[in-house]
C-alpha cells in the first residue's frame, strides 16, 4: 500500500495579503578592541579585530584566552571611558558593557564612538565567589529598649555589636542570630562601638564622655572606664594590627575638640591631640605614613581635616579645602585595617607574629597601586579625594610611581553632585568604589581612585 504524504502546509495570509519576506539579518561592523587593565592601564593582550555584536560573555572568554597570567578563568567587568568633550557635569563618565559593544557603546546617546575608532576596553577582575542578595529578613534582633545608635560587625563576621540610647551595648551571635551578652556600664547613650582587629576586645564610647573596653567572649568589662574627655565621644579607632599586633592602642575623638590616644596595657592616655577648635567628628587610624608607622586622620566642625604622626602625636598636615563642617571621613584601607589578618578563607592565626605578617600582606596588596586614599565629606555638599602619602611597596618602581601621585596637599578630585549636606561616605572593601549618602535622599557611587 502506497504511503500517503501529508498535504502541503497552507501559506499564512494576513488579511488576504501574503506574509512579507523576512528581513535579512543586519550586518555587524568589525571593530578594533584593545583590552587594558583597569588598575594600571597596561594592555592585557595585543589589539584584536572582532564583530561589534560579540556578547559580554564572549568578551570575557576572549580576555581569559588572551591573558596567559591566570590559569583559571576570571570573571571580568568591562567599561569604556567617555572622551572629555562628550561628558556633561554630573553625568556618568564611563559606559558599562552589559550586552555588547554594538548595543551599549555604538548606540549610546552621546554618539561619541564610531566603528572606525579603536575601542579601549577597561577590564576589571571581579570576585570569584558570589554574594547572595538580601531578599528577605532572616531574623529580628530584639532587646534594646531605645533607638539603636551604632552597630559594627566583628572582624570575622561571627558577632555583631550594637549601641543604643538605653545606655547599653549588646553582642549578638550571628550563627544563631540570638543575643550573646549585654554590656552595661555607661551612664549615657552608647554612641560608637569599635572592634579590635584581632577580635579580642571591643571598645565603646558614650554620651557620658567615657570609653570602655570589653571582653567579647565573656561580656565583662576590662577594667574601669577610660576617663578624660569633657564631652561625649564621637568616634573610636584602633591601631592597625600590622603595626602593633600584641597590644594595639585606641584613639577616641570627642565633642570637646580633642582626640585622645589610649594605651590598652597601662590604661592611660598616652597623648592628647588638641589642634582642632571645634568638635572632632571622626578619627581614623591609617596604616601608612611617610615612615610606615601609621597616621591619625581627624575631621572636625572647624572645617579642617588634620593628619597626625601616630607615634608622638605630632601634626603633619592641615587640609582646609572644605567650606563647612567636615562630618565624615573614610580610607580605602578601612576594610583591611578593620579585619586585620582575617579574610574570606576563614584561616585562623596561631600567633601575633603570624597575624601581623598576614595583616601586612593584605594591607600592602591593597595600597600597592594607588596608596592610601582618603575621602572627606562635609556639610558644604561636597566631598574631596586625597592622596597624601606614597604607597608602601617592596618594588622601587612602584614606590616611585606612587610617590609621584602621593604627597599632595591638594585634593585629587572634588566630588560634586549632592544637593544637601553629606552625611556618610564609605569605600568598598577592595577600594575600587566609594558610596556617599546625603540629606538630599540620594546615594552616589564614585570611582574610588579617580573620583
Amino acid at each position: 500500500m502506497a504511503t500517503l504524504l501529508p498535504p502541503p502546509k497552507r501559506q499564512k495570509v494576513y488579511h488576504g495579503v501574503p506574509a512579507p519576506e523576512p528581513e535579512p539579518p543586519k550586518q555587524s561592523p568589525h571593530i578594533v578592541v584593545q583590552f587594558v587593565n583597569e588598575e594600571d592601564g597596561q594592555p592585557l593582550a595585543p589589539a584584536v579585530n572582532l564583530p561589534a555584536n560579540v556578547s559580554r560573555e564572549g568578551l570575557e572568554a576572549l580576555v581569559n584566552k588572551l591573558n596567559t597570567k591566570d590559569e583559571d578563568p576570571v570573571p571580568f567587568a568591562f567599561h569604556i571611558s567617555l572622551p572629555a568633550d562628550a561628558t556633561t557635569p554630573g553625568a556618568p563618565t564611563r559606559i558599562a558593557i552589559a550586552k555588547s559593544i554594538e548595543e551599549d557603546v555604538l548606540s549610546h546617546p552621546s554618539h561619541a564612538f564610531t566603528p572606525e575608532d579603536v575601542f579601549v576596553v577597561h577590564c576589571s577582575p571581579q570576585a570569584v565567589f558570589k554574594v547572595r542578595p538580601a531578599t528577605r529578613c532572616s531574623s529580628t534582633l530584639s532587646g534594646h529598649t531605645s533607638p539603636i545608635l551604632c552597630a559594627s560587625f566583628s572582624p570575622t563576621g561571627n558577632l555583631l555589636a550594637t549601641g543604643a540610647g538605653d545606655c547599653n551595648a549588646r553582642l549578638w551571635d550571628l550563627f544563631t542570630e540570638t543575643p550573646s551578652h549585654v554590656l552595661s556600664g555607661h551612664k549615657g547613650w552608647v554612641l560608637c562601638v569599635e572592634w579590635e582587629a584581632m577580635e579580642r576586645k571591643l571598645a565603646t564610647g558614650g554620651h557620658d564622655g567615657h570609653v570602655r573596653l570589653w571582653d567579647p567572649k565573656t561580656g565583662k568589662p576590662i577594667g574601669d572606664a577610660l576617663k578624660g574627655h569633657t564631652k561625649w565621644v564621637t568616634s573610636l579607632s584602633w591601631e592597625p594590627i600590622h603595626l602593633n599586633p600584641s597590644a594595639p592602642r585606641l584613639a577616641s575623638s570627642s565633642k570637646d575638640g580633642t582626640v585622645r590616644v589610649w594605651s590598652t596595657l597601662t590604661r592611660r592616655c598616652e597623648y592628647t591631640l588638641g589642634g582642632h577648635t571645634a568638635s572632632v567628628n571622626v578619627v581614623r587610624w591609617g596604616g601608612g605614613g611617610l615612615n610606615g608607622k601609621g597616621v591619625l586622620y581627624t575631621a572636625s566642625s572647624d572645617r579642617t581635616v588634620r593628619i597626625w604622626n601616630a607615634e608622638q602625636g605630632r601634626p603633619l598636615h592641615t587640609l582646609k579645602d572644605h567650606a563647612h563642617w567636615v562630618t565624615t571621613l573614610t580610607l580605602n584601607t578601612d576594610f583591611v585595617l578593620r579585619t586585620g589578618p582575617f579574610d574570606h578563607l576563614g584561616k585562623k592565626t596561631t600567633s601575633d607574629s603570624e597575624a601581623q605578617s598576614l595583616a601586612l600582606k593584605r594591607y600592602n596588596a591593597l595600597v600597592s597601586t594607588a596608596g592610601e586614599l582618603l575621602i572627606t565629606g562635609s556639610d558644604d555638599h561636597t566631598l574631596f579625594l586625597w592622596s597624601l602619602f606614597p604607597s608602601r611597596t617592596s618594588s622601587g618602581d612602584a614606590s616611585a610611581a606612587a610617590a609621584e601621585r602621593g604627597g599632595k596637599l591638594k585634593p585629587l578630585a572634588r566630588l560634586t553632585g549632592h544637593q544637601r549636606q553629606v552625611s556618610h561616605v564609605a569605600f568598598s572593601p577592595d577600594g575600587r568604589w566609594a558610596a556617599s549618602a546625603a540629606w538630599d535622599n540620594s546615594v552616589r557611587v564614585w570611582d574610588g581612585r579617580t573620583g
